[in-house]
């Protein structure tokens, strides 16, 4: 059986469906979007959220440190990502370049429930609402760009996605 990263690797995108996307208003708007909740996390864990932070109980801290750490991690995905459209859209690298295994968006982050009794800052909760509806647009965007557009079927994320969409996960 082939894996998602063999089939990647020997097949490229089709160049017109992803330079039609990195020209598209709807990147424009993820790209600023992204871009714009990079920049306001950034100020928040600097700022509001540290002080917050500091009135938690020790659960609650080490939960918000981690909660912090993978909001962080998967904006910087994402960002990332959203760069390198950026650049394709630019003309500084190819859709058959950008389809390379080590350009693909880390699909496994997936948000952890948070544990009964957790009280963390609604400062924070907001933003990882947020990122969380950011993070499942760029994976979407991702799958049907450098995955459906060849043609792969992946069993395992088609079934993820009905989960989500049937939870409001």
């Amino acid at each position: 059986m082939y894996s998602d990263t063999d089939i990647l690797e020997a097949t490229p995108p089709s160049p017109p469906l992803v330079a039609d996307f990195v020209k598209s208003a709807l990147f424009d708007r993820t790209f600023r979007e992204g871009m714009a909740l990079v920049e306001e996390t950034a100020a928040y864990l600097d700022g509001a959220g540290r002080q917050e932070s500091r009135q938690l109980s020790r659960p609650d801290a080490m939960l918000y440190a981690a909660e912090s750490m993978r909001l962080t991690t998967g904006l910087m995905d994402v960002a990332s990502w959203l760069l390198l459209q950026r650049e394709v859209r630019d003309g500084k690298l190819g859709p058959d370049q950008a389809a390379g295994t080590q350009y693909r968006l880390n699909l496994g982050v997936v948000a952890n429930p948070l544990p009964l009794g957790a009280s963390l800052p609604a400062g924070l909760l907001r933003l990882m609402q947020r990122s969380e509806a950011l993070f499942d647009r760029v994976r979407h965007l991702d799958r049907r760009l450098y995955l459906e557009n060849l043609g792969i079927s992946n069993p395992v994320a088609s079934q993820l996605d009905r989960l989500r969409l049937a939870f409001e996960v």
